[in-house]
Protein backbone atom coordinates (compact mmCIF):
# COMPACT_ATOMS: atom_id res chain seq x y z
CA UNK A 1 0.00 0.00 0.00
CA UNK A 2 1.13 3.47 -0.83
CA UNK A 3 1.26 6.08 1.92
CA UNK A 4 -0.32 9.32 0.61
CA UNK A 5 1.26 12.66 1.44
CA UNK A 6 -0.94 14.65 3.81
CA UNK A 7 -1.38 18.36 4.52
CA UNK A 8 -2.94 20.30 7.38
CA UNK A 9 -6.71 20.46 7.05
CA UNK A 10 -9.20 22.93 8.62
CA UNK A 11 -10.90 21.38 11.65
CA UNK A 12 -14.18 23.00 10.66
CA UNK A 13 -14.14 20.90 7.47
CA UNK A 14 -13.49 17.47 9.06
CA UNK A 15 -17.15 16.58 8.47
CA UNK A 16 -16.36 16.30 4.75
CA UNK A 17 -14.71 12.97 5.57
CA UNK A 18 -16.56 11.74 8.66
CA UNK A 19 -20.25 12.20 7.86
CA UNK A 20 -21.59 8.82 8.93
CA UNK A 21 -24.43 8.10 6.57
CA UNK A 22 -26.70 9.10 3.73
CA UNK A 23 -28.75 12.27 3.73
CA UNK A 24 -32.28 11.48 4.89
CA UNK A 25 -35.62 13.23 4.97
CA UNK A 26 -37.28 13.20 8.38
CA UNK A 27 -41.06 13.47 8.33
CA UNK A 28 -43.03 14.41 11.42
CA UNK A 29 -46.58 15.15 12.51
CA UNK A 30 -48.30 16.63 15.55
CA UNK A 31 -51.84 17.93 16.03
CA UNK A 32 -52.65 17.92 12.31
CA UNK A 33 -49.41 19.57 11.18
CA UNK A 34 -46.77 17.74 9.17
CA UNK A 35 -43.26 18.63 8.14
CA UNK A 36 -40.22 17.28 6.32
CA UNK A 37 -36.66 18.22 7.19
CA UNK A 38 -33.39 17.34 5.49
CA UNK A 39 -30.84 15.69 7.78
CA UNK A 40 -27.22 15.03 6.92
CA UNK A 41 -26.04 13.63 10.24
CA UNK A 42 -27.36 10.61 12.12
CA UNK A 43 -25.75 7.53 13.55
CA UNK A 44 -26.67 3.95 14.32
CA UNK A 45 -26.24 3.46 18.05
CA UNK A 46 -27.42 -0.13 18.51
CA UNK A 47 -28.56 -2.93 16.24
CA UNK A 48 -31.13 -4.72 18.44
CA UNK A 49 -33.21 -2.82 19.15
CA UNK A 50 -32.33 -0.62 16.18
CA UNK A 51 -31.43 2.73 17.75
CA UNK A 52 -30.62 5.84 15.72
CA UNK A 53 -29.21 9.02 17.23
CA UNK A 54 -29.41 12.47 15.65
CA UNK A 55 -29.27 16.15 16.45
CA UNK A 56 -32.26 18.29 15.49
CA UNK A 57 -31.69 21.99 16.07
CA UNK A 58 -34.21 23.66 18.34
CA UNK A 59 -34.65 26.37 15.69
CA UNK A 60 -35.83 23.76 13.17
CA UNK A 61 -39.63 23.63 12.72
CA UNK A 62 -39.50 19.81 13.10
CA UNK A 63 -37.94 20.04 16.56
CA UNK A 64 -41.18 20.83 18.40
CA UNK A 65 -43.28 18.47 16.26
CA UNK A 66 -40.94 15.60 17.08
CA UNK A 67 -40.36 16.58 20.71
CA UNK A 68 -44.09 16.74 21.37
CA UNK A 69 -45.17 13.69 19.32
CA UNK A 70 -42.09 11.65 20.34
CA UNK A 71 -41.95 10.03 16.89
CA UNK A 72 -40.93 10.56 13.28
CA UNK A 73 -40.11 8.69 10.07
CA UNK A 74 -36.58 8.60 8.69
CA UNK A 75 -36.92 8.37 4.89
CA UNK A 76 -34.06 7.46 2.53
CA UNK A 77 -34.15 9.45 -0.73
CA UNK A 78 -32.05 8.47 -3.73
CA UNK A 79 -29.72 10.58 -5.87
CA UNK A 80 -32.49 11.39 -8.35
CA UNK A 81 -34.17 13.34 -5.52
CA UNK A 82 -31.05 15.37 -4.63
CA UNK A 83 -32.33 18.78 -5.79
CA UNK A 84 -35.61 18.25 -3.93
CA UNK A 85 -33.68 17.20 -0.81
CA UNK A 86 -31.66 20.44 -0.90
CA UNK A 87 -34.75 22.56 -1.61
CA UNK A 88 -36.57 20.98 1.35
CA UNK A 89 -33.60 21.90 3.55
CA UNK A 90 -33.70 25.49 2.28
CA UNK A 91 -37.33 26.06 3.31
CA UNK A 92 -39.28 26.00 6.55
CA UNK A 93 -42.40 24.00 7.25
CA UNK A 94 -43.58 26.90 9.40
CA UNK A 95 -44.36 28.74 6.14
CA UNK A 96 -45.22 26.01 3.60
CA UNK A 97 -46.61 22.49 3.34
CA UNK A 98 -43.52 20.67 2.11
CA UNK A 99 -45.42 17.60 0.88
CA UNK A 100 -47.57 19.83 -1.36
CA UNK A 101 -44.82 22.26 -2.39
CA UNK A 102 -42.41 19.51 -3.45
CA UNK A 103 -44.98 17.09 -4.88
CA UNK A 104 -44.24 14.32 -2.40
CA UNK A 105 -46.74 11.68 -1.36
CA UNK A 106 -47.56 11.30 2.36
CA UNK A 107 -48.26 7.62 3.01
CA UNK A 108 -49.83 6.50 6.30
CA UNK A 109 -47.37 4.70 8.56
CA UNK A 110 -48.15 1.45 10.39
CA UNK A 111 -46.87 2.28 13.89
CA UNK A 112 -46.48 6.08 14.11
CA UNK A 113 -48.60 9.08 13.15
CA UNK A 114 -45.90 10.76 11.06
CA UNK A 115 -46.29 9.99 7.34
CA UNK A 116 -43.89 8.01 5.18
CA UNK A 117 -42.61 9.73 2.05
CA UNK A 118 -43.79 7.48 -0.79
CA UNK A 119 -41.08 8.50 -3.26
CA UNK A 120 -38.22 7.47 -0.94
CA UNK A 121 -36.45 4.11 -1.31
CA UNK A 122 -36.85 3.24 2.38
CA UNK A 123 -38.88 4.44 5.35
CA UNK A 124 -38.04 3.80 9.01
CA UNK A 125 -40.79 4.50 11.51
CA UNK A 126 -39.28 5.73 14.77
CA UNK A 127 -40.34 6.39 18.34
CA UNK A 128 -38.33 8.40 20.82
CA UNK A 129 -36.38 5.88 22.89
CA UNK A 130 -34.34 8.21 25.11
CA UNK A 131 -34.89 11.95 25.60
CA UNK A 132 -32.23 12.60 28.26
CA UNK A 133 -29.92 14.44 25.85
CA UNK A 134 -32.57 16.48 24.03
CA UNK A 135 -32.63 19.40 26.45
CA UNK A 136 -28.85 19.69 26.72
CA UNK A 137 -27.67 18.79 23.18
CA UNK A 138 -30.83 18.53 21.01
CA UNK A 139 -29.77 14.88 20.63
CA UNK A 140 -32.66 12.48 20.02
CA UNK A 141 -32.31 8.72 20.32
CA UNK A 142 -34.98 6.91 18.31
CA UNK A 143 -35.93 3.26 18.13
CA UNK A 144 -36.91 2.03 14.68
CA UNK A 145 -40.25 0.26 15.23
CA UNK A 146 -41.09 -0.55 11.59
CA UNK A 147 -39.04 -0.59 8.38
CA UNK A 148 -40.16 -0.52 4.75
CA UNK A 149 -37.58 -0.95 1.97
CA UNK A 150 -38.08 -1.24 -1.79
CA UNK A 151 -36.62 -4.57 -2.97
CA UNK A 152 -35.01 -2.97 -6.01
CA UNK A 153 -32.43 -1.65 -6.45
CA UNK A 154 -30.67 -3.65 -3.76
CA UNK A 155 -28.04 -0.93 -3.35
CA UNK A 156 -29.78 2.42 -3.97
CA UNK A 157 -27.79 5.47 -5.05
CA UNK A 158 -27.96 7.42 -1.79
CA UNK A 159 -26.42 10.85 -1.38
CA UNK A 160 -23.94 11.83 1.33
CA UNK A 161 -23.29 15.42 2.37
CA UNK A 162 -19.68 16.58 2.26
CA UNK A 163 -20.21 20.16 3.47
CA UNK A 164 -20.15 23.41 1.54
CA UNK A 165 -23.09 22.38 -0.66
CA UNK A 166 -21.26 19.32 -2.03
CA UNK A 167 -22.66 15.81 -2.08
CA UNK A 168 -21.26 12.43 -2.95
CA UNK A 169 -23.26 9.56 -4.42
CA UNK A 170 -22.75 6.16 -2.80
CA UNK A 171 -20.52 4.14 -5.06
CA UNK A 172 -20.33 0.55 -6.09
CA UNK A 173 -20.49 -2.13 -3.42
CA UNK A 174 -17.67 -4.58 -2.79
CA UNK A 175 -18.07 -7.88 -0.99
CA UNK A 176 -15.49 -9.06 1.54
CA UNK A 177 -17.72 -11.71 3.10
CA UNK A 178 -14.97 -14.34 3.08
CA UNK A 179 -12.72 -12.11 5.20
CA UNK A 180 -15.44 -10.81 7.50
CA UNK A 181 -15.96 -12.15 11.02
CA UNK A 182 -19.31 -11.51 12.78
CA UNK A 183 -19.01 -8.84 15.45
CA UNK A 184 -16.02 -7.28 13.69
CA UNK A 185 -17.70 -3.95 12.86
Amino acid sequence: MRMPKKAEFPLSEVRRYLEPGPVVLVSSAHKGRTNIMTMGWHTMMEFTPALVGCVIAESNHSFELIRKSRECVINLPTADMAKTVVDIGNTTGAEIDKFETFGLTPVPAERVKAPLIGECHANFECRLHDARLVKRYNFFIFEVVAAHVAPSPKNPRAIHYRGGGEFMVAGASISLRRRFRPGML
